[in-house]
């Protein structure tokens, strides 16, 4: 019923709390579509994760404009948002309270989408268990890897394919 995808977005969203894995995995599911009919709804998710991923780092400034991005996406996809099994009277509560105590540079604290559906519920309990992630659970904030994950991964893999496409069109421009 729900794109794996998103599944485990709510996974880690609320479960280790690594916002950056939240962002890559729906940025690569929202990117299976072809570019003009990609939707803007995943986008909108991916930036409360990425809105969270800044505040916990104390970012407030980078939080609050990719909260209130999200907050802009998700009011004009407020059709396709009812489908994915979350209160949406709720969502937007609670992310309206989160930018304003964003604005007004308050620590960050977990936050919990407030999740509706009982079958997407189990279903995100049930791949929580299979992944070894505590579901429903704070942030570790002694977890620097996870805190600074986007100055601690590997991107051995990005560079490689990002060289290979250089390539590529280098190859490309000679025929």
């Amino acid at each position: 019923m729900y794109p794996q995808a998103y599944i485990d977005y709510l996974v880690h969203f609320h479960g280790d709390r690594d916002y950056f894995e939240c962002h890559e995995i729906l940025e690569e599911h929202w990117k299976e579509d072809e570019a003009k009919k990609r939707k803007r709804i995943w986008v909108g998710l991916i930036q409360i994760a990425v809105s969270l991923y800044h505040q916990r780092r104390k970012n407030n400034r980078g939080a609050y404009r990719m909260l209130k991005s999200a907050i802009f996406i998700l009011e004009q996809e407020h059709e396709d948002l009812s489908k994915l099994g979350l209160d949406t009277d709720a969502l937007f509560l609670l992310l309206k309270e989160r930018l304003s105590s964003i604005k007004k540079e308050q620590p960050y604290e977990s936050l919990f989408l407030p999740i509706s559906d009982q079958h997407l519920l189990t279903s995100c309990m049930h791949r929580s268990k299979q992944k070894n992630i505590l579901w429903w659970s704070n942030s570790d904030l002694t977890n620097t890897f996870i805190i600074n994950r986007h100055t601690l991964r590997d991107r051995s893999d990005v560079v490689a394919e990002r060289q290979m496409k250089l390539v590529e069109k280098q190859n490309n421009r000679l025929c």
